[in-house]
């Protein structure tokens, strides 16, 4: 008995649904645009409140005892995980998810690769103005004149130093780019994939993945983004190697969470493309069992025919 395509296709309700949401990004991109970059405006607002308060947590910590660091790293990881949820339930437009969702729709047909780039650069603008926001609004205060500052100060050059020290630390930057991604969306493949329904285990799912890649030291470009610009206002960045290290954020989160994710799950679950494969199989073995059939034949017609004498039964 064969088995039934769900069982065989478990992400399909995964795929469809992004399929629907890759529709109505598309739709809203073009058609209400300012919409949409207020959208990823939020976006970048909300990932720069959950970002300085995981630098202030661990300020706190660091401020009772010094050797507490890593616990206020660790408590801090918990508290910007909650930055993805509220992005989620907002329904505001990040860019790192929404690479896995381009991905699934360029797979599938549903999207061009130039809409797909203009998609994720029109969202990259906007959480780069929610960020600019945050920025503009943290250098009319003092909430990262203490050891909050010192922290992002130096959070933000060993962030540079992945691309002034050269190869190496570029690939490091990317390695960890692509890790971060692919964490991020594998928390949204349970969002998407219809078997998780307690907005609770969502929650969990969410928290969790950004709270790995937080603690673990892992690059999200558009955190990066935001923090640059947070710096810039307080005490100066460094412009061009900034700007490299988002580009090669950027990338990694692409190959991260647009192909191990979005492209992965796409062709893993692809009746169609399975259907074609097992139709050019069976026609492989339909002409194998033909030409057999045919050797045979020629073969029983030499064994009936000596000296050009039919043997008796042939």
């Amino acid at each position: 008995m064969a088995a039934s395509p769900e069982k065989l296709f478990p992400g399909k309700t995964f795929v469809s649904t992004v399929l629907d949401a890759a529709e109505a990004k598309v739709e809203m991109s073009r058609s209400i645009t300012q919409v949409y970059l207020m959208r990823a405006a939020m976006a970048g607002i909300l990932i720069g409140i959950f970002y300085l308060a995981n630098y202030t947590i661990i300020a706190g910590f660091v401020a009772i005892d010094p050797d507490l660091r890593t616990v206020g790293r660790l408590v801090g990881a918990f508290v910007f995980g909650f930055a993805l949820v509220f992005i989620y339930f907002t329904r505001s437009e990040l860019l790192t998810s929404n690479m896995m969702i381009v991905t699934i729709a360029m797979y599938h047909h549903r999207m061009r690769a130039r809409h797909a780039s203009g998609l994720l650069a029109l969202c990259l603008l906007g959480n780069a103005l929610g960020g600019l926001l945050i920025a503009l609004l943290v250098a009319g205060s003092s909430m990262i004149d203490d050891t909050t500052g010192e922290l992002v100060a130096s959070s933000v050059e060993h962030k540079l130093d992945y691309v002034t020290s050269g190869a190496s630390g570029m690939l490091d930057l990317f390695v960890r780019a692509i890790l971060c991604n692919l964490l991020i969306n594998l928390a949204m493949l349970l969002v998407y994939n219809g078997l998780v329904k307690a907005d609770g285990v969502k929650v969990l799912a969410m928290n969790v993945a950004v709270m790995l890649f937080a603690f673990l030291g892992y690059e999200h470009s558009v955190a990066n983004t935001v923090l640059f610009v947070v710096q810039g206002f307080h005490g100066g960045v460094a412009v061009w190697p900034a700007v490299a290290n988002v580009a090669i954020a950027v990338v990694g989160n692409f190959v991260g969470g647009g192909l191990l994710i979005g492209w992965y799950y796409a062709y893993a679950n692809d009746p169609q493309r399975t259907q074609r494969a097992l139709l050019r199989e069976a026609r492989l073995v339909t002409r194998g069992t033909a030409r057999s059939g045919a050797a045979t034949d020629d073969a029983r017609a030499e064994r009936v025919t000596v000296d050009g004498d039919e043997l008796p039964g042939a």
